[in-house]
């Protein structure tokens, strides 16, 4: 019998996110998380790590990440603290930076801005 060809490539199966009301209110979101399955020194840089294996730890810690039900939770966590160490809700400790660069620009850019508003019809008119 012919078998299919195998396929170089994985399909990583991704658990739909869960959302605050699906869980038990009384539990923190971290009770659900996968990492807690896992050993925390994949989600955190051991001391003169180098750069090669920083990457390629931090990578498998996205994968981690990337199959978690409280993803979302635990970036905003860690965007909220801010903890400045670790792979956070599939967000390094640089990337977790940029995030909140960006969205304090965002928030200078919208206090910036203008209140007023156009009404459609005048703006038609």
């Amino acid at each position: 019998m012919l078998q299919p060809p195998r396929s170089s490539l994985q399909v990583a199966v991704v658990p739909a996110q869960r959302t605050a009301r699906d869980r038990d209110q009384d539990a923190p979101w971290h009770t659900e998380a996968v990492c807690r399955r896992d050993e925390a020194g994949l989600f955190f840089a051991p001391s003169k790590e180098p750069t090669a294996a920083r990457l390629s730890r931090e990578e498998a810690a996205k994968r981690v990440c990337a199959r978690c039900p409280v993803m979302v939770e635990c970036r905003e966590h860690a965007l909220l603290q801010p903890e400045p160490y670790g792979v956070w809700g599939g967000l390094t400790a640089a990337e977790r930076r940029v995030v909140l660069a960006r969205r304090r620009r965002r928030d200078m850019e919208l206090k910036k801005a203008p209140r007023t508003t156009v009404s459609p019809i005048a703006a038609a008119g």
